[in-house]
């Protein structure tokens, strides 16, 4: 009698947690839909704010080596809690490289292949024509992270003069467990969305000394809340915004039915907003790093203690800056670092920075996905660049134009055009990028007659004969002066 009543009782608890199950499923189910978003995108704003909640030990044991708590994966991913192997396989082999191949460039090479093998496989088998949220999401960023470790690792057995300065900051010099790998490669402040860090600064956090008190735990819960909230403010405009400014309204008969102007303006203001969630994301995280006290950075000349290791957004220089590259250096600031740091800078012996600078965007571009929106979108931002840097230097080498953009009275006027010019072109460039498959955005970038390549290409041509023209000689110039 007594096996039968436990076994009933099992059944009742089995029963109980399906229910439970089904109801959770359902809530998120409505409430994602009154939200205007996915279940998946729902699922991944959770998960990022729950890691508002470092865990005890955290606080407990600060002043001894602390937990490496890592994230558990089953939660992290959104819907992918059986995917698990992909990324405990990638960090096990990483683990076998580092070991076996020792401190070589054989290692750098095979890890560069295999995460990214990897990592464009999982693409491949799973992309759809949609934002896909899956575990090739959390994967991308594991990929840099890993990468980026198999060469610091790689700089720690080099002579340290031999080093740069930066270099010789990330170089690891011991040899990491597989421990301290899989904290590395987990820490649930930084697994989902980013942002990158190094093996070097994630060790200093578990040996207690990422704090602006030493021997005692950081005073990082005012920085982290400043950070949360402006991450809540981003999202409740995003929220409430996002089901009226859509990307889906670019492919519809109603949008190409709309004067020229209203396309223009409609793709100027989605291009600005559909960055808003990105900029969420990294707001609630860098919270989450400098609460654990790994955002910490230092001390500023005043000794006040500064929170930003780990930010991923200038959020004052991206909302006023009316530059591209303004956007560039505001905006996903640690990947930009880690590409430039990793790709862009150990291209050098290529001779030549703009090929240079062309193959890391070409790398970030698959780093993304096999959709041709990203080539495309990447491709423009490498083009936009260029022109912008030869506008800049005409304006300042011209006295004519130098002195006609110092006038303080037409500022205002400047700034404007700069703006409209600037989220214009963001948005066109967006649109591949958001729209993923050449059908969606050769189709929207028709109805706007391919504007932005038309005309950064040819400005391209055209302002070098300008520069030419309307700037003087050196020899004239002494003169002049």
């Amino acid at each position: 009698m007594a096996s039968s009543a436990e076994g009933d009782e099992g059944t009742v608890v089995a029963l109980a947690g399906v229910l439970q199950s089904g109801f959770q499923e359902l809530s998120l189910n409505k409430l994602a839909t009154s939200l205007g978003a996915s279940e998946q995108a729902l699922r991944l704003i959770i998960s990022i704010f729950l890691g508002k909640d470092p865990p005890a030990s955290l606080r407990e044991e600060w002043g001894q080596d602390l937990p490496l708590f890592p994230e558990p994966p089953g939660r992290a991913v959104p819907g992918a809690g059986n995917q698990l192997y992909h990324s405990l396989l990638c960090i096990v082999l990483q683990f076998l490289i580092l070991r076996l191949m020792g401190r070589t460039i054989t290692a750098v090479l095979t890890t560069f292949c295999f995460q990214m093998a990897y990592l464009l496989a999982g693409y491949y088998y799973t992309a759809t024509g949609n934002y896909d949220i899956k575990w090739t999401m959390p994967h991308c960023v594991l990929t840099l992270k890993l990468i980026g470790l198999a060469v610091d690792y790689f700089d720690g057995g080099k002579d340290q003069n031999s080093l740069s300065s930066e270099q010789q900051k990330y170089a690891i010099r011991g040899v990491p467990s597989l421990l301290e790998v899989a904290g590395f490669s987990y820490f649930y402040g930084a697994f989902l969305v980013g942002p990158q860090f190094s093996m070097n600064h994630y060790m200093k956090l578990v040996q207690g000394e990422l704090t602006d008190i030493p021997g005692k735990i950081p005073n990082s819960i005012i920085p982290a809340l400043k950070r949360l909230s402006l991450g809540l403010f981003y999202l409740v405009g995003y929220t409430l915004l996002s089901p009226h400014i859509t990307e889906d309204y670019l492919l519809t008969e109603d949008y190409d039915n709309h004067p020229f102007w209203f396309r223009c303006m409609y793709m100027l203001i989605w291009g600005k907003f559909v960055l808003y969630k990105y900029v969420t994301c990294w707001l609630v995280t860098e919270g989450v790093c400098i609460l654990t006290g790994l955002g910490f950075n230092g001390f500023e000349e005043k000794g006040k203690a500064k929170w930003d290791a780990c930010a991923n957004m200038k959020v004052w220089l991206f909302e006023t800056n009316p530059r591209f590259t303004g956007t560039i250096a505001s905006f996903n600031i640690n990947t930009n670092a880690w590409v430039a740091r990793y790709i862009f800078k150990r291209l050098k012996f290529l001779g030549n920075k703009e090929l240079s600078q062309g193959l890391s965007l070409l790398f970030l571009a698959l780093w993304h996905g096999l959709h041709s929106g990203y080539l495309v979108c990447f491709q423009m931002e490498f083009l936009i660049v260029i022109v912008e840097r030869q506008a800049a230097r005409l304006i300042q080498e011209s006295p004519t134009l130098s002195k006609l953009a110092a006038i303080t009275v037409l500022q205002p006027f400047y700034y404007l055009v700069q703006q409209t010019i600037h989220w214009l072109f963001m948005g066109y460039s967006m649109t591949a990028f958001c729209l993923f498959t050449w059908d969606k955005w050769l189709k929207v970038y028709k109805s706007i007659y391919f504007l932005g390549h038309i005309f950064f290409l040819s400005l391209l041509f055209i302002l070098p004969y300008i520069h030419k023209a309307m700037v003087p000689r050196k020899e004239k110039l002494k003169k002049m002066e």
